[in-house]
């Protein structure tokens, strides 16, 4: 694979220059009060990026299934119950995370293209009337299908239901990318990744609680170690970790943070849908299908593109990567073969994003698909250039 073509894989996904060199830093003391200053801008900046005024962040050296764990091991009891609704890979690995450490679990089962269904959530928490559910699960972008849940709408069914259930929210690849509301949505707890939107390697989970779900945690009885966020909040306090943070990756985070904030959180969003606008037009072009349902459905950071029957869309992520260096990404779980995906997240702009789509032109023809080599790429540029950035 070619370092000098971008990916477009949903992370990790490209890095900024700027912040790759940040993350490659002299080596520091990690318990002097220098790693102080790389820490707490971290953690306010996080803050800020979920658009909340007082969860507490945590950030470990891990990836999103450690923050799923982290989530689960510090706020459950074994045999607790919880709701979650599978409705593709990263759904069923974290119902799968929750059955091994022994919960129990009331899975919707969901077809794999749509989101999740608030009102079923609504009719079983109406129904637990002994309030036995202790969380309600809900990825808020589900990767492997290119699928957008709505949160919001979860949080009503919580509340239509009068149900004190505490709700996890998996933000893997939406948070930093797509509108994100912690407050205003009530969620407890929300999990990322610093691969995706953060524009960073992977290597972080970074976390937000909230006020309820660290009341939660002191009731828990799972067993916690590397992931105590009680054991991590006494490091915070003494600008230190628990044991040795991973201080390059910290280090980037600040910088990726500052670039985020300084583009304006309204912005990037806007930045993301825009881009991602244009790589639903080409596909709409090409001939082909999203695996999402609908268009309220559709993820502004992952395309999930439906091949047609009988062909195996693996091929073309092969191809791709065999013969011009470029990496997209594969279908997974139920959808394995059926699509192939574009990300579309983090560092990425409209040229990037072309020549992407041109990759995906060249390699479908090459393997005898119906595709009009320039097709795509037409129908992206004029929307490129007919809804250009704000202020251009």
């Amino acid at each position: 694979m070619s370092f000098q073509n971008p990916v477009f894989i949903p992370g990790p996904t490209n890095m900024p220059e700027a912040v790759r060199q940040a993350c490659y830093m002299p080596t520091i003391d990690h318990r002097s009060p220098t790693f102080g200053k790389i820490l707490h801008p971290c953690l306010e900046g996080v803050r800020k990026v979920l658009k909340s005024k007082d969860a507490k962040i945590f950030i470990f050296p891990s990836t999103g299934t450690g923050g799923w764990e982290t989530a689960l091991s510090n706020t459950l009891s074994k045999g607790d119950k919880v709701l979650a609704a599978r409705n593709g890979m990263f759904s069923h690995r974290w119902i799968d995370m929750c059955q091994r450490h022994g919960l129990d679990v009331h899975v919707v089962e969901t077809p794999w293209g749509e989101g999740i269904p608030a009102d079923k959530y609504e009719e079983i928490l109406k129904a637990d009337t002994k309030h036995e559910i202790k969380v309600v699960l809900a990825t808020h972008n589900e990767t492997a299908t290119g699928v957008k849940s709505d949160i919001a709408a979860v949080r009503k069914a919580l509340d239509a239901a009068g149900h004190p259930a505490m709700l996890f929210v998996d933000g893997v690849s939406s948070i930093a990318s797509m509108d994100f509301r912690f407050d205003e949505w009530g969620v407890d707890v929300a999990i990322t990744g610093s691969q995706k939107g953060f524009m960073l390697p992977a290597g972080l989970a970074i976390i937000g609680f909230s006020g309820k779900a660290i009341a939660a945690a002191e009731k828990s009885d799972l067993p916690t170690t590397f992931f105590d966020i009680k054991d991590m909040q006494k490091g915070y306090d003494a600008n230190a970790f628990p044991y040795t943070p991973p201080v390059g990756l910290m280090n980037g985070l600040k910088l990726s943070l500052d670039m985020l904030l300084e583009e304006g959180l309204e912005n990037v969003f806007a930045r993301h849908h825009r881009i991602a606008e244009g790589v639903r037009k080409a596909v709409s072009a090409w001939g082909l299908e999203l695996c999402a349902a609908s268009p309220d459905l559709y993820s502004d950071t992952v395309s999930a593109i439906r091949t047609p029957e009988g062909f195996n869309a693996t091929d073309i992520v092969t191809h791709a990567a065999d013969k011009y260096d470029v990496a997209f990404g594969v279908g997974l779980g139920e959808v394995a073969g059926k699509v192939f995906r574009i990300g579309h997240l983090g560092s990425l702009t409209d040229v990037m994003t072309l020549s992407g789509l041109a990759t995906a032109e060249m390699c479908m023809v090459d393997l005898g698909l119906d595709v009009k080599l320039g097709s795509g790429v037409a129908a992206a540029q004029e929307y490129y250039r007919t809804n250009p950035v704000a202020g251009k």
